[in-house]
């Protein structure tokens, strides 16, 4: 779940945490429709992934087309409505494990519908979109929708520069976890939901 680039390492944020980016580089948010992933459009989510993340660390298309397939309620896209595209997604399965293991990237039949932990695979948003704060628009909504259905939590993997983002939501960082997607070394990250 490393879709940003921003702050990469080394670098000061340019803002403080969770408040709003400079209003001459917001977007308008009424222009994108927040919804569910359609079947339909599984290979511009893919092309999306794969603008993303690295060739090591990027999911393929039949891993996203089942997390459609099994998850769809979990597959949350922004539509550009003004430029016809997807700008970006965040997506997820629930189960009732207790802990983010690799194996939920690669099979989707892993979702439990009624789980009560959402384990976030990605955040994705093209190029074109980000430090506009499409990133915080997505995972605001999903936060909160995930809440009114009675989630306990939200649970991620992501690399050491991306921490202080996810901590912005209230995530809280549990540490370098046990996962090896990719070949990599992931800070596992936590948020309560109640």
């Amino acid at each position: 779940m490393d879709a940003l680039t921003f702050p990469r390492q080394g670098e000061i944020p340019c803002r403080p945490l969770r408040k709003e980016p400079f209003p001459a580089m917001r977007f308008h948010f009424d222009r994108f429709e927040f919804r569910n992933a359609k079947l339909s459009e599984w290979e511009e989510l893919t092309a999306l992934e794969k603008v993303c993340f690295p060739p090591n660390e990027a999911c393929t298309s039949e891993q996203l087309r089942q997390r459609i397939e099994k998850a769809s309620e979990n597959f949350f896209v922004a539509c550009d409505q003004v430029n016809p595209k997807l700008a970006g997604f965040l997506c997820g399965i629930c189960s009732d494990e207790p802990r983010f293991r690799d194996e939920f990237f690669m099979d989707a039949a892993l979702h439990e519908p009624a789980g009560k932990t959402v384990y976030l695979l990605g955040l994705n948003v093209s190029p074109e979109y980000r430090h506009h704060g499409l990133a915080t628009a997505l995972m605001d909504r999903y936060i909160e929708r995930e809440k009114a259905r009675g989630r306990e939590a939200l649970v991620l993997t992501c690399h050491t520069h991306l921490v202080t983002f996810y901590e912005g939501f209230g995530f809280e960082d549990l540490g370098i976890g046990d996962s090896r997607w990719g070949g990599e070394s992931w800070h596992d990250m936590r948020l309560s939901l109640r």
